[in-house]
């Protein structure tokens, strides 16, 4: 069969590097970069959020062949900042953006289990739920529950977070 292995369309080989620049010198403060064993998830991510920068002036990219896993992305800046810091502070963003969307997630899937662990304790469901931050720029979460145990007429505060 033609197709390549799986393993060959995400791990660099020997000596390979992931990304080169290639400064474009027929327009102004614009590079290309080759990214190698990548795909339309992040040439799509990367360049939509580089079209919100004010200093970039040009983003896209594009696929050569669906069966090379590789993206070509061209960047052309207002001359402020060049291409490849411009890349950067958009990489660094994201890397923030996503690390803070993983944090947040983990809490909610502990808020949910703990939620389906308090079920079985005779919790019979949650009344209120209190969110905030503390001046660390911690988040806190305090659950107010209903108690089976206490005639549905008492609560109980248990901060989770």
């Amino acid at each position: 069969m033609n197709a390549p292995d799986r393993f060959e369309l995400f791990l660099l080989g020997e000596g390979e590097k992931k990304i080169a620049e290639t400064v474009v010198n027929s327009i102004p403060n614009c590079s290309d970069f080759l990214m190698k064993k990548e795909d339309h998830t992040i040439g799509n991510l990367l360049a939509e959020h580089l079209k919100k920068d004010p200093q970039v002036m040009f983003a896209a990219y594009k696929i050569g062949h669906p069966n090379v896993p590789e993206v070509l992305l061209r960047i052309q800046t207002n001359g402020d900042i060049n291409p490849r810091e411009a890349l950067v502070k958009i990489l660094k963003q994201l890397v923030a953006a996503y690390g803070q969307l993983g944090r947040e997630f983990q809490k909610e899937l502990a808020l949910r289990q703990y939620a389906d662990q308090g079920r079985g304790w005779g919790f019979e469901w949650f009344n209120k739920v209190q969110m905030g931050w503390n001046d660390g720029g911690e988040k806190w979460c305090l659950l107010w529950l209903r108690e089976e145990s206490l005639g549905g007429g008492g609560m109980k505060g248990k901060n989770i977070i």
